[in-house]
């Protein structure tokens, strides 16, 4: 029960799945706080058929279902923003959960705001990210917003007490192939991730009926596969030169990415709230789109501007893990990542086979490259190999001072 002495809220809006989880919390919001619930279910293109979960909030006596596609916001706004700055958490996750964790926030306050909700909730549990970027995401768009977690309030601690508390109150659950209730999943039309389970021991390998967003790199074709990439400003537009919108073009390199076993992560990473836990995640084609990238930025980007974008890109990528997309700092980067992409624009070529996107080829109207100056033959003056002395002996000037000093050599 809630501890709790505020006054009971009139209308609640739910982020809702329609999963066991949120279809529990549902009833338990109805009559814990004898309030109204309002549910919103974001299509973030996870491959599911949504219906079930606008039948699933009828059954509980829902009158007002929010079903929103949310498919080209997400990829526009949210992932491609966060692709141009090459965004990997601990140097490997492609953060596939935690970029639509802000989107959902915001529009759920937009629907609390046109409904005359004054209150949220969500379904994430007290040990894990999405409480915090679902509820700084709340905070930052609307300041004095109530949230209800109730993974934090109620006494039901186990899956096993959530399925009997859906039996209870004739709350349908949905079973696995094996007969079992699922693993946790979380997936939208960048990644799919899984926890928990048969996932818990870090010494086990991943069992192959837990992956689903990809094929077997073993199984995969035993030719390669070579596509293009068209990149203008830093975002893609075109694959094998046909334009596509953003969800369009990601949902083309993830069909590409299943074919070839692309994208599989087993990860042990570092929560925010503490624990390490141990992750699944497919993003197969969010795997092909970063390889790109940086092909790409590898000959329009400045060294400078390269590697400063490689050096905050990890404060960008943490930003984001940790739920603070909406804050300034993380917006001041957004600033200078995107600044830095006025000439990331070209095609970049790609050889896919057996789990592996590799860049084998680059071109570029705004190309930096240039192979008359870095040939290893006759150059015809473009490079004064002469000029190499000087600068060798100005970066080093420092280095003989303290070679001197250290061998007792005088100055």
């Amino acid at each position: 029960m809630p501890t709790t002495a505020l006054p009971l809220p009139k209308k609640v809006v739910l982020a809702f799945s329609g999963g066991l989880d949120t279809s529990v919390i549902l009833k338990w919001l109805q009559q814990t706080y004898g309030c109204e619930v309002v549910t919103f279910t974001a299509d973030l293109g996870q491959g599911e058929e949504l219906e079930p979960a606008r039948a699933k909030a009828q059954l509980l006596g829902v009158k007002e279902i929010f079903i929103e596609d949310l498919r080209d916001e997400f990829v526009a706004d949210y992932v491609f923003p966060m692709m141009r700055a090459n965004a990997l958490y601990e140097g490997q996750y492609l953060l596939g959960t935690s970029i639509a964790r802000p989107l959902i926030a915001k529009k759920q306050i937009e629907i609390a705001r046109a409904v005359g909700a004054d209150a949220v909730s969500h379904g994430a549990t007290g040990k894990g990210n999405d409480q915090v970027r679902f509820e700084l995401g709340y905070y930052a768009l609307a300041p004095d917003i109530r949230i209800i977690a109730p993974w934090r309030e109620w006494d039901l601690t186990s899956r096993e007490a959530l399925i009997a508390f859906a039996e209870a109150h004739q709350i349908p659950v949905a079973k696995d192939k094996r007969g079992e209730s699922p693993f946790s999943t979380d997936a939208n039309l960048l990644h799919t991730s899984s926890e928990g389970k048969v996932l818990e021991d870090p010494w086990d390998e991943v069992p192959d009926y837990v992956y689903s967003r990809t094929g077997s790199p073993e199984d995969a074709p035993a030719t390669p596969q070579y596509i293009t990439i068209d990149f203008e400003r830093g975002d893609p537009v075109a694959v094998d030169g046909e334009g596509f919108g953003p969800a369009a073009l990601l949902a083309k390199l993830n069909d590409l990415g299943r074919l070839h076993g692309i994208g599989r992560l087993d990860l042990v990473e570092n929560r925010f709230v503490g624990m390490k836990s141990r992750g699944m995640y497919e993003t197969p084609g969010g795997t092909i789109l970063h390889a790109a990238h940086r092909g790409i930025e590898s000959i329009t980007l400045d060294r400078g501007a390269a590697h400063l974008k490689d050096a905050l890109m990890p404060q960008y990528a943490e930003l984001i893990y940790n739920g603070f997309w909406f804050a300034p700092e993380r917006e001041m980067l957004q600033a200078a990542i995107d600044h830095s992409q006025a000439k990331v624009s070209g095609t970049v070529r790609l050889k896919l086979y057996k789990g592996r996107a590799d860049v084998v080829g680059r071109k570029s109207p705004h190309s930096l490259y240039s192979a008359k100056v870095v040939t290893f033959e006759d150059d015809a003056g473009a490079y004064d190999q002469r000029d190499a002395e000087g600068f060798i002996k100005l970066n080093a000037l420092r280095l003989r001072l303290l070679g001197r000093r250290d061998q007792g050599m005088g100055q």
